[in-house]
C-alpha cells in the first residue's frame, strides 16, 4: 500500500527538525516519515536528501516572495 502525501503548503507553524526555524522544505522517505528544513539546512542535505526520498515538496521560493513589511502571520 502506498502512504498517502501530505501536500499541503508549509505554514509558520512547520519548523525545521533541524534548528527550529521555519521550514520551507519537507521530504518524505520511503518508509512514510517526513522530515521539515529551512532553507539553509536543506541546502546542506539537499543531494543525501535527493537520493533517499521519494517526494520533495521544496517552497523556498516563497522567500522572495515575502513583501518588506510583511504580516504578522509570516514573521
Amino acid at each position: 500500500m502506498t502512504p498517502t502525501i501530505d501536500v499541503r503548503d508549509l505554514t509558520v507553524t512547520d519548523r525545521c527538525d533541524r534548528c527550529g526555524a521555519q521550514a520551507y522544505v519537507r521530504a518524505v522517505l520511503g518508509s512514510g516519515s517526513e522530515l521539515l528544513f529551512c532553507s539553509h539546512h536543506w541546502r546542506d542535505n539537499e543531494s543525501r536528501l535527493r537520493e533517499s526520498s521519494v517526494s520533495i515538496q521544496d517552497q523556498t521560493a516563497r522567500l522572495d516572495k515575502v513583501p518588506a513589511v510583511a504580516a504578522f502571520d509570516e514573521r
